[in-house]
């Protein structure tokens, strides 16, 4: 993998894929923890989707195997995000998205949508964070991959917005197979599709932002103090979350 042109056309088309790039023994290890914790959630909130109709969000839990050093320090990864950044990036957020059948086409839209600077909302500016998503199952069109109209992240929003409704840029869909690992600017406007089949689309994803960057838009889990302690010094800098017990 040429990670000088991955980072070229991340910056160009606002996303980019590793193909093959994660080992399937971590992921099957990481689906097979983390499943039933995924069903229970589903199964007790089935009625309380808090990402659309049909669509759940779960904070990752940092218990081995879900956690895995090697999700959050691939050296591949990392060379891509801090090239498109800064080599003081930290991971923020580890999370899971899983549309389940009955889930519609999203709006095309950007996450965390709350401007830097409140008083010029449309500034363009440089990535200040990125999403690293990979699939803990094979995502094909019917399990409702997600879509993303490529350049955008470099309009400004209405412009693509009116881009995207006219046709003049049309939406990429990005199924994965397992091992892949998609990066994208969260401001390139995309949207999740309906997923068709019976199995929740687990989508996990990891955010890294600027270390000056912080928000609270998403819910994360703590970092057991027993597996914080198992890192390298290298390592804990490049997560931001809170310790636990």
């Amino acid at each position: 993998m040429n990670t000088r042109d991955k980072t070229a056309e991340l910056q160009e088309k606002g996303f980019c894929v590793l193909r093959g790039h994660f080992p399937l023994p971590l992921i099957d290890a990481c689906r097979e923890a983390l499943w039933p914790i995924l069903l229970g959630y589903l199964e007790s909130h089935s009625d309380e989707p808090n990402r659309g109709p049909h669509r759940h969000f779960i904070p990752m839990p940092f218990e081995q195997p879900c956690f895995t050093p090697e999700f959050f320090f691939d050296a591949g990864v990392l060379s891509i995000v801090r090239g498109a950044m800064d080599e003081r990036v930290v991971a923020d957020q580890w999370g899971c998205d899983a549309p389940l059948p009955g889930s519609q086409n999203q709006e095309a839209h950007v996450d965390y949508r709350r401007p830097l600077f409140a008083e010029a909302p449309g500034l363009l500016l440089p990535p200040y964070m990125l999403v690293v998503s990979f699939g803990l199952i094979r995502i094909t069109p019917a399990h409702g991959p997600v879509e993303i109209a490529p350049g955008t992240q470099r309009m400004r929003q209405e412009e693509a917005v009116r881009a995207v409704k006219s046709g003049e840029i049309e939406m990429q869909s990005v199924p994965l197979e397992m091992g892949d690992v998609l990066i994208r600017h969260p401001w390139a406007l995309h949207r999740g599709t309906p997923n068709t089949t019976d199995t929740p689309r687990a989508l996990v994803t990891i955010r890294y932002v600027r270390r000056w960057y912080a928000d609270s838009s998403r819910e994360i889990n703590s970092i057991p103090r027993g597996v914080w302690q198992s890192l390298t010094p290298e390592q804990q800098g490049l997560l931001r979350f809170p310790i636990g017990d």
